[in-house]
């Protein structure tokens, strides 16, 4: 059913004159006649009729005029929620407690009236992520993607630079060095459980390990971050890599140290993605805060050669 020709018929009912409703709409008459031909061959019943003096509503146009108004609302309502700024922002940060998520918080803390909805895709790649995006699952994600595989449609910007260190228990050999070089990491098994084939992190700390000869892996179950820390603390030999700005909690006890790492100092690079042209004023306002509160980098970052580069 064609929504124009029902909107016309709505305000012919409403004015009893097509040469008014086509005033008021904005177009001929005889556009308005054909409009309300069409939608009375469409229902097949006779909604208007028409005499010397103007138009009114036959019986069957009485009782179609309430439903014919009820399908204009659900119509403008649909039209409502989708227009930039009239819902939530969708932000996928993947894990609440790593760097995007808390970017996206201290972005909220600074305007807590902001309409936006954290949500995490921790079980999709970042292809996979950028695909949501893409088909409106969400609105925006942080990813680290390289360039060739971002889809047409999707748009990205490198503005979430994060700064890797090392974290180790007391009992390692490195728990008391101020900042340590990452030749220095050379023998010294680095533990990140559930690194999954296929993700952008695995990749990223493949390339890592491969150009620094660092010894990384994901072996043995993923029980969570909390029996990550337990055996951090309990061992005099694993290290595993956290994100200057992730938030992971352990109980005082556990004494665990972070060490920052430089020479180069790893950095890995979330890239927001969000759709090409989304005009979402909180999106919009998002970037401007990341840009803006974004730290310096420093002369020594690295990252994998596959990295988008900041524009």
């Amino acid at each position: 059913m064609d929504v124009e020709a029902l909107r016309t018929f709505v305000v012919v009912a409403g004015v009893g004159q097509f040469q008014a409703a086509a005033d008021e709409l904005g177009i001929s008459q005889q556009a308005v006649s054909k409009r309300i031909a069409a939608l009375e061959r469409h229902v097949a019943v006779t909604l208007l009729v028409r005499s010397s003096r103007g138009s009114r509503l036959s019986l069957d146009g009485q009782v179609f005029l309430p439903h014919a108004k009820k399908v204009l609302t659900a119509v403008e309502q649909a039209e409502r929620a989708v227009n930039p700024g009239s819902r939530p922002l969708r932000v996928d940060v993947l894990n609440r407690r790593i760097s995007p998520a808390q970017a996206v918080y201290r972005f909220y803390r600074s305007r807590p009236e902001t309409d936006l909805d954290a949500v995490t895709l921790d079980k999709e790649n970042a292809a996979q992520a950028a695909q949501a995006v893409l088909e409106g699952v969400v609105d925006a994600s942080f990813r680290a993607l390289p360039a060739d595989r971002i889809p047409t449609g999707i748009t990205a910007e490198r503005l979430l630079d994060e700064p890797l260190e090392l974290l180790v228990g007391p009992g390692h050999p490195l728990a008391d060095a101020p900042r340590i070089s990452l030749v220095d990491l050379a023998g010294h098994r680095i533990w990140i459980p559930g690194i999954r084939p296929g993700t952008e992190w695995a990749a990223f700390y493949q390339a890592l390990s491969e150009a620094f000869g660092l010894s990384i892996d994901a072996l043995g179950p993923n029980f969570g971050d909390e029996a990550l820390m337990d055996a951090l603390a309990d061992s005099a030999s694993l290290a595993t890599l956290v994100g200057r700005g992730d938030r992971y909690l352990w109980p005082r006890t556990h004494d665990l140290r972070r060490i920052p790492l430089h020479d180069p100092t790893p950095f890995y690079p979330h890239l927001l993605l969000f759709r090409t042209g989304d005009r979402h004023p909180v999106l919009t306002a998002l970037r401007d805060h990341l840009r803006t509160t974004a730290p310096r980098t420093p002369h020594d970052a690295w990252t994998p050669d596959w990295t988008v580069t900041v524009h």
